[in-house]
């Protein structure tokens, strides 16, 4: 006996009216809620991105090929983009963010523009690179956390006789989300700076601020490089102190000065600092994270499987599964997760297993 559905209409039946009207509604660009509504609404996320490792000691190799093929002028920007693996040829290293390598070679000068999506620059290799942001240049250092605020002016160069290499890791894919992407050239290849190296680490990066500060960046915090050096300091002397979290080990995040917020309005970013043979307690939460390791050895564990990672080494680690890792020599670990937008929409949630 044929099944009937609640309107009477026998089983074979409704699939074909189903369907029917399903194409009736395409036809008019409608389609029927409740073909849809397990997709659109699961219940929980179920997140395409998959965990996964660049490892520097293939990548650099490409880079310095890449740097044998073109110039950095005539690439714009000489850049290798990390692409997910779930994600081949959308330019995305996580859900949301954009990241790549790229590579200023001695004497380059990338020339300078200006975007709506915000970057960050986390470096890898740098003995006298140097980027230039709203007329301030600062020297860059490997494990230096560098901004590129939206809509400011910025070029780089290298100065030294060593390749620069860092990762840019951006917010396009949610700037591209809302269709508001602007780009422009700068009339110059550089546009030369307007304010003494320091100024900004001076006025806003010592725990002090201006009588009458001025909000150089609006959301945005006004100091653009944070050191590795202070950064390193500060987490040893916190693990040194017996302060490992089970689920963080020694973690900071990075701070805009004038109102303790992250210091990015649109990428969250923070450092975990795992002293050789720390094991952190299993962590889930909706923000995915891109993880670049300046000094270190271990294994970043998602969902039960272990990945290895080493020194210079960049990360995808995927949203709402279970991470933790384990350090095999003293390790840190720049983190950033688009966990700042989530939280100003009220949707970012954490869950800690048992420590």
């Amino acid at each position: 006996m044929a099944t009937t559905s609640t309107t009477g209409i026998s089983a074979p039946d409704f699939h074909d009216r189903n369907e029917a009207f399903g194409q009736k509604l395409g036809t008019r660009y409608m389609a029927p809620l409740w073909g849809k509504i397990a997709q659109m609404a699961p219940p929980q996320p179920a997140p395409r991105t998959v965990a996964h490792v660049w490892p520097y000691a293939e990548v650099r190799p490409c880079l310095m090929e890449a740097g044998d093929l073109i110039s950095a002028a005539e690439a714009e920007r000489r850049v290798l983009i990390l692409e997910n693996p779930a994600f081949v040829g959308e330019g995305r290293a996580s859900g949301t963010l954009y990241a790549g390598v790229q590579l200023v070679l001695p004497g380059e000068t990338a020339p300078a523009h200006r975007h709506v999506a915000s970057a960050l620059r986390f470096v890898l290799e740098s003995s006298g690179g140097y980027t230039v942001v709203a007329g301030e240049r600062t020297t860059m250092a490997r494990g230096d956390f560098v901004i590129t605020p939206s809509w400011t002016w910025h070029d780089h160069g290298n100065d030294s006789d060593e390749p620069v290499v860092w990762v840019d890791i951006l917010d396009a894919h949610i700037v591209n989300f809302f269709e508001t992407s602007f780009f422009e050239h700068y009339n110059e290849a550089t546009h030369g700076p307007a304010r003494p190296e320091g100024d900004a680490l001076a006025r806003f990066g010592t725990a002090m601020l201006p009588i009458e500060p001025e909000p150089r960046f609006g959301a945005t915090s006004p100091v653009f490089n944070y050191p590795f050096e202070r950064t390193r300091a500060a987490l040893v002397a916190i693990a040194s102190a017996g302060s490992l979290d089970p689920h963080w080990g020694a973690s900071l995040r990075y701070a805009n000065p004038t109102d303790g917020g992250w210091a990015m309005p649109t990428i969250s970013t923070w450092m975990t600092y795992l002293p050789a043979g720390t094991r952190t307690a299993p962590v889930r939460s909706t923000d995915g994270m891109v993880v670049c390791v300046p000094y270190g050895r271990g294994r970043m564990i998602v969902d039960g499987q272990r990945h290895p990672f080493a020194a210079q080494d960049v990360l995808a680690a995927p949203n709402w599964t279970w991470r933790s890792f384990e350090a095999e020599e003293d390790c840190f670990l720049f983190c950033a997760s688009d966990r700042v937008v989530q939280e100003k929409l009220g949707i970012w949630r954490e869950e800690k297993a048992p420590a």
